[in-house]
């Protein structure tokens, strides 16, 4: 009987542990400052004057966060890069400024980022994309 509910015990925690979503190693390519080109209806001249920008240079000492800039509040929050190129943007928050010219982008980025679950890396570019279709594209800031 005591090995019958040994095995069960063991059968149930194997099964548990096979399913959690366990976050992997964030790819090197990953962790850099990635520049903003394009996202939605928003000019690109407007995003690169204003600098826009999504840091994904995360510290071990700080594992998952990242740090964000439209022009004008500062953004921070949480990423969790996961197996199958998935990720999750969660808690976000930001400085409380108003800037007259950069508040619609800064919206629509703190509302869309949320929302985006996949990422790919192609060469200096990494594209976030949501169930939804919408997507962000970034050029590597450090790339010439």
């Amino acid at each position: 009987m005591k090995k019958l509910i040994s095995a069960t015990f063991a059968i149930v925690a194997l099964l548990f542990l096979a399913n959690c979503s366990t976050q992997s190693k964030i790819p090197d390519n990953i962790k850099r400052d990635w520049m903003l080109v394009e996202f939605q209806d928003f000019n690109r001249d407007l995003m690169v004057r204003n600098n826009a920008h999504l840091n994904l240079d995360i510290k071990d000492e700080a594992p998952g966060k990242f740090s964000a800039n439209m022009g004008c509040n500062s953004m921070f929050g949480q990423a969790t890069f996961k197996s199958n190129d998935m990720v999750q943007f969660s808690t976000i928050g930001s400085t409380m400024m108003y800037c007259d010219q950069n508040m619609d982008l800064e919206k629509a980025f703190i509302e869309n980022l949320p929302k985006m679950t996949k990422f790919k890396v192609e060469g200096q570019y990494l594209s976030l994309s949501a169930p939804d279709g919408e997507q962000m594209k970034f050029v590597a800031a450090d790339w010439d």
